[in-house]
């Protein structure tokens, strides 16, 4: 059986490499994305014990540069991102005035006076709009250059390897070469990047990512994304699956990270969602959404909690948590996120609780189609990987 054929949605770059291995693909935020190639359970395992390389073309690249770029950003973001250094990434909120999240973003600084804002393929235009009015007064400008950057993943305990034998690979600079490299990837620390080569064009290789494993993000022009791609797909053999976007879902699940449209939102203010620290209460200055945070919720708003069950049968998105099983048990949440743990071997789920049952060890009971099965609390993330 054949891939279908492209619909009127954004392709990817790599979408000619995706349909020739035969994978499956769904529409995501106007994208026509891999949601998978073989299995879903292969390619969550193997980038737990190997390595997978995953397609992030849809995601978004938004630049901010200028004298006060720094400034505009930590007035736009909750988190403080003039005290990151060149060379290092920061995980950030875009808050409204509300204190509702806009969207979750890792911002890197590539350079004195240039940041690189990373949104989610969905809420890209919405982002660039947003910081756009945030920078006026400031002397800095916002430019969304997403249509000109592809994004590949590799990710998995084999990923450092991986790409310190694939070929190609230099530091970005005149009479630089693959050791040069080698002894950058091999320093890289946890969320820095360093600019580099593959095969004489630049790309940006950032040690960041989305599955609980060590792992690498690698920007460049769309036009090198498949020597790219086919480089790493060879170099690393049986060690690198082709991973789709379903697996990335239960091995973030599994990592206990929030996605926005599910765990995120504009009615969830970032305490309420284990992210309070995100928030840089203690920078100088005002920046949006600042009050409504220091206001904090209700007492009682729903805060976000991990929840583990028995058995074969997961609880999904939108399934209502009660605190009883009895007809008089009262409703004290909803599911958000959920799914039959692929490493684990039973159901994971993460949901919204009212703040007197999340208590790890509370015991609560899930409607999962018209049954009520029971969860504990328990608290994320659901796993870890070896250190």
């Amino acid at each position: 059986m054949t891939a279908p054929g492209p619909t009127a949605s954004t392709l990817s770059p790599l979408d000619g490499v995706h349909r020739a291995a035969g994978a499956s693909f769904t529409d995501f935020a106007g994208w026509q994305m891999p949601v998978r190639y073989s299995s879903d359970l292969a390619e969550h395992q193997a980038v737990r014990e190997h390595a997978g390389l995953f397609d992030l073309s849809h995601m978004g690249e938004i630049f901010v540069a200028g004298h006060d770029a720094a400034a505009a950003l930590d007035h736009a973001l909750a988190g403080k991102l003039s005290a990151i250094a060149e060379g290092q990434a920061k995980y950030s909120l875009l808050l409204d005035e509300q204190g509702g999240i806009i969207d979750d973003l890792v911002v890197y600084r590539t350079g004195e006076d240039r940041y690189m804002v990373v949104a989610n393929a969905a809420n890209r235009e919405v982002v660039a709009a947003e910081l756009r009015v945030r920078a006026a007064g400031f002397d800095a400008f916002v430019a969304d250059e997403s249509d000109d950057i592809a994004l590949i993943a590799l990710q998995g305990p084999d990923a450092r390897d991986v790409l310190l034998e694939t070929p190609g690979f230099g530091v970005d600079g005149p009479g630089n070469d693959g050791e040069d490299f080698d002894a950058q990837l091999t320093a890289l620390r946890y969320y820095r990047a360093f600019p580099a080569t593959f095969e004489g064009q630049p790309v940006l290789v950032a040690r960041t990512g989305y599955t609980g494993e060590d792992g690498f993000e690698l920007y460049l022009a769309p036009e090198r994304a498949t020597a790219l791609w086919e480089a790493i797909r060879e170099t690393g053999g049986p060690r690198v699956t082709p991973c789709g976007l379903a697996s990335r879902d239960t091995l973030r699940l599994e990592a206990g990270m929030p996605l926005y449209g599910h765990e995120l939102g504009r009615d969830t203010l970032p305490v309420q969602a284990g992210l309070g620290r995100v928030v840089a209460l203690a920078k100088e200055g005002d920046f949006i959404g600042r009050a409504a945070i220091e206001r904090g919720p209700a007492a009682d708003a729903p805060v976000l909690v991990g929840l583990t069950t028995e058995g074969r049968r997961a609880p999904r998105a939108g399934y209502e948590i009660f605190d009883g099983d009895g007809a008089d048990a009262t409703r004290i949440g909803v599911v958000t996120s959920g799914a039959l743990s692929p490493t684990l071997g039973h159901p994971i789920a993460m949901a919204y609780v009212s703040p007197d049952h999340a208590e790890p060890g509370t015991a609560l009971h899930v409607d999962v189609r018209g049954t009520r099965i029971e969860a504990s609390v328990v608290a994320l993330p659901f796993y870890r990987r070896p250190s």
